[in-house]
């Protein structure tokens, strides 16, 4: 039988299961939307209306911000993690404003928006900004398109808006952009990484060419680059984001794409919850560069990288597919595993996902190289010792304390080794306990089905029958069966936070089926957590 883009074949028990079922639909979306799945984008969409108004879906995208804008005049979650999409989507109405196209509609979204930013980057302090990849690169380059907007704007319209100049926040300066800017236009080799923000540099990447589908899988940095040199000299990239924005309705994602990052983290999460399923062998094969060199990126236009390259080493052990780790030894360092060489800042979760794939290589492999055992013993040292004293781990790519603890909790269960590992786990499971809001949710603003999904898989990775524990299991099952249908909070690290719909549904359906395993009871006709066949592909 053939090997079709979406046949996913499961056992005749998992047929029956509403769960399995869901997650059965999910992957085929894998094979369907090669490119991922990431929820639309202030950023990014912002960046388009500003940089290519000649795209198709200029309106549609202006009529996404001004309807996604809050009450205060800003874009975006709570907090400084505001600051990039308010920054984007106020310089992109300011910009269709004064090109005079729209007539006065967007004077108010426009004036909402420089109240909020005046507050916001007065208010803001360099150091305590979350450290979302490249603001110190983000923030001065936009502020001072604004500004210089706001100096061009006709008198008639300008009168009517606030017009002190934007302020950097203390602390924070323009030299690391004039650096990488001049770097850039004097031809210099810059870390891969660099082309995720092209469209801050003004610059064209050394490598674009007629056959490159996605500037840095960004879609800003893809639409700036296709600006300046024209469709016609980048007819694959021109045709990515017509597809992007046709799936979109004008808004775009970022990033995009993800084709490796979404199917390791899909299938890893499925299949460490027990859920039968079988990918097509092309979803596998996009997996198994992990295994060579210094391992495999996100997706096209980005580095390789030691989480996504971990990620996927475990998904293969888990489907029967193992291969050795080796790739892995390119990011050792003095403090443990890096994302990527040169990496600003050290990241718990990529480690833990280190100790998932080295643990799965010695789990099958027990006489392995030595190398393997003492890093395994190391990792497992290194991740307690980065535990909060409230018994919780946060990372720097995502904005919840739950997906970090869950990372961690899930490794050092699985793999970790020592008596610090262990007292880990259980000092992570009884901060989990302890932070369950009344509703029976778990998150850092508010209750989110996500975040509910990781405490649970915290709290059923520690093997016990304390009532205290069923108790709070059966509540959060509960809530997540009742919040299947709201939309997902932005909780990713991107250049704003961001959603990759796909990998929060799949972690959503792992811990309904973790849940249901534990509680008594449970109709399994109803443990899918609301997730219908046809809600996983819109």
């Amino acid at each position: 039988m053939s090997d079709g883009a979406t046949r996913v074949f499961v056992d005749a028990a998992a047929a029956a299961d509403p769960v399995a079922d869901a997650a059965r639909e999910l992957i085929a979306g894998l094979g369907l939307r090669p490119w991922g799945q990431v929820a639309a984008s202030v950023y990014e969409t912002g960046r388009l209306v500003a940089v290519a108004p000649w795209l198709t879906g200029h309106h549609q995208r202006i009529a996404f911000l001004v309807r996604s804008q809050r009450p205060d005049g800003a874009w975006g979650p709570p907090e400084g993690y505001a600051l990039a999409p308010t920054l984007s989507a106020t310089d992109a109405l300011l910009s269709a404003l004064a090109d005079g196209r729209t007539g006065t509609e967007l004077l108010a979204p426009v004036a909402g928006g420089l109240g909020a930013l005046a507050d916001m980057l007065l208010r803001a302090d360099a150091r305590t900004l979350p450290d979302t990849p490249a603001l110190d690169l983000i923030v001065p380059a936009l502020v001072d398109t604004i500004n210089d907007r706001l100096a061009g704007l006709e008198r008639a319209v300008a009168d009517r808006l606030p017009r002190p100049p934007l302020p950097l926040p203390a602390g924070l300066h323009r030299d690391r952009l004039r650096a990488v800017r001049s770097a850039v236009a004097a031809g210099a080799t810059l870390p891969p990484k660099v082309a995720h923000f092209y469209e801050l540099l003004d610059a064209v990447p050394a490598d674009a060419g007629p056959t490159l589908t996605a500037v840095g899988a960004s879609p800003a940095a893809t639409a700036a680059w296709l600006t300046a040199v024209g469709p016609a000299a980048g007819p694959a990239a021109h045709a990515f984001l017509r597809t992007l924005i046709r799936d979109g309705g004008g808004p775009v994602p970022c990033p995009a794409p993800i084709t490796v990052f979404e199917r390791a983290w899909v299938l890893s999460g499925l299949r460490r919850a027990g859920i039968a399923v079988n990918p097509p062998a092309s979803v596998l094969e996009s997996l198994t560069a992990a295994t060579a060199g210094q391992g495999i990126a996100t997706g096209d236009g980005l580095p390789t990288d030691a989480d996504t390259t971990s990620v996927s080493l475990d998904a293969l052990a888990r489907l029967g597919h193992p291969a050795d780790p080796a790739s892995l030894w390119a990011y050792e360092t003095a403090d443990g595993f890096c994302t990527w060489p040169g990496e600003d800042g050290f990241s718990v979760t990529t480690n833990a996902h280190v100790l998932d794939a080295f643990g799965q290589h010695l789990t099958r492999h027990p006489g392995a190289d030595a190398r393997y055992r003492r890093a395994v013993d190391r990792l497992s040292g290194v991740l307690a010792g980065h535990q909060r004293a409230d018994g919780a781990w946060q990372d720097r790519w995502h904005a919840s304390p739950y997906y970090a603890t869950a990372c961690c909790v899930l490794a050092l269960a699985e793999f970790g080794r020592g008596a610090a590992a262990a007292e880990a786990v259980d000092r992570a499971a009884g901060w989990v306990l302890n932070s369950q809001r009344p509703d029976g949710s778990w998150g850092r603003w508010d209750g989110t089905a996500e975040e509910t999904a990781y405490a649970l898989q915290v709290l059923l990775a520690v093997p016990t029958t304390v009532p205290r524990v069923d108790d709070a299991v059966a509540r959060g099952h509960a809530y997540l069966h009742e919040s299947a249908t709201r939309d997902h909070r932005p909780l990713w690290y991107g250049k704003e936070l961001y959603c990759p719909t796909v990998i929060v549904r799949a972690a959503v359906l792992a811990a309904c089926r973790l849940a249901t395993d534990r509680v008594s009871g449970v109709d399994r006709s109803v443990v899918d957590c609301g997730y219908q066949a046809t809600k996983t592909t819109t």
